[in-house]
């Protein structure tokens, strides 16, 4: 007879990979988005020296 665990486990194995695999993407993305917001902060930087603020 198997363990209720093992049961619990094989049944939601696949559901978790795939729930990690999204967290991992979305880490990525979050990653990406704020190095693009840290750029755009850094040209809007130079932008305002230029201009003489």
């Amino acid at each position: 007879m198997r363990d209720y665990a093992d049961i619990i486990r094989g049944d939601f194995e696949g559901y978790i990979q795939d729930i990690q695999s999204y967290f991992r993407c979305l880490d990525s993305e979050r990653a990406r988005a704020f190095e693009e917001a840290r750029e755009v902060s850094e040209d809007y930087g130079r932008f305002l020296q230029l201009v003489g603020d």
